[in-house]
């Protein structure tokens, strides 16, 4: 394996980032996974690559691009983290490094229903969701919280997010108790989720549109079968275009094979 041969760095901390070290593996190709949490390193499992952990910003990505060499950046990273995204466009486009953009497959046009709200902010979600009754089921993640708390006022929030102990303390900063909070990690089947809202008995379910590999519609699905509204925040604009987005395994595939003749 030669020292060019690890020059590339993967944003991730969700299964499209794992699969993509995967693809990356089999070719023997060296690289560094970035994640934010030791939740994205756990999700990494046994990938052969080296893994940093921790949040990091603009400069201190560029700084990393220049001292390990790096020519070639994957952003896997999760389809609404905006900034994140943001921060490594810009710092690729000041030290000069090639960025590919992996975002699974959009289904949001896959479907349309009567109770199907499509918004493309959480303020307009709050504005929405406002207009039904007072139980709310957020399937949203923990980072936005406290600004849902803010918006539905009154509402009673129900979260759903993943069971951590960083994360279940954030939902009791917020007053969240056990009849709000349902710890456990996705994605989950139509099944699992039919039965999550006959336990739960949301009047409106807020998501977001997570592509086939997040379950939306399974998400989505069951509770419209069962008159529940639902309305779902879309998801910011991609940073990158053209061949460099990728939006499947396939596609990471060829860029792959791209990158290695390039690097002859």
């Amino acid at each position: 394996m030669t020292s060019a041969e690890s020059s590339v760095l993967v944003f991730g901390g969700t299964s499209d980032a794992r699969f993509i070290c995967q693809i990356l593996d089999d070719q023997r190709i060296s690289y560094t996974l970035s994640v934010a949490t030791a939740v994205g390193e756990a999700l990494a499992g046994d990938i052969r690559g080296k893994i940093r952990v921790g949040r990091i910003d603009t400069d201190g990505i560029a700084d990393w691009l220049v001292s390990h060499g790096v020519n070639w950046v994957i952003d896997a990273s999760h389809p609404y983290a905006e900034l994140l995204s943001q921060n490594i466009t810009r710092a690729c486009e000041t030290v000069g490094v090639t960025l590919s953009r992996y975002q699974r497959r959009s289904e949001l046009n896959d479907l349309e229903h009567p109770l199907l709200h499509k918004v493309a902010s959480l303020q307009e979600a709050c504005a929405v969701a406002s207009q039904f009754g007072p139980r709310v089921l957020l399937t949203t993640g923990s980072k936005e919280l406290a600004a849902y708390q803010q918006g539905l006022p009154g509402k009673t929030l129900l979260a759903r997010v993943l069971p951590t102990s960083e994360v279940i303390a954030e939902c009791e900063a917020l007053g969240l108790g056990v009849d709000n909070i349902i710890a456990m990690r996705g994605p989950f089947t139509a099944q699992f989720n039919a039965a999550t809202y006959e336990f739960c008995s949301p009047d409106v379910v807020i998501t977001k549109e997570s592509g086939a590999e997040g379950g939306y519609l399974d998400k989505v699905n069951p509770a419209l079968e069962r008159g529940i509204p639902c309305v779902v925040v879309t998801r910011p604009q991609p940073q990158v275009f053209g061949p460099e987005l990728l939006e499947s395994r396939e596609d990471v595939s060829r860029r792959v094979t791209r990158w290695l003749q390039e690097r002859k």
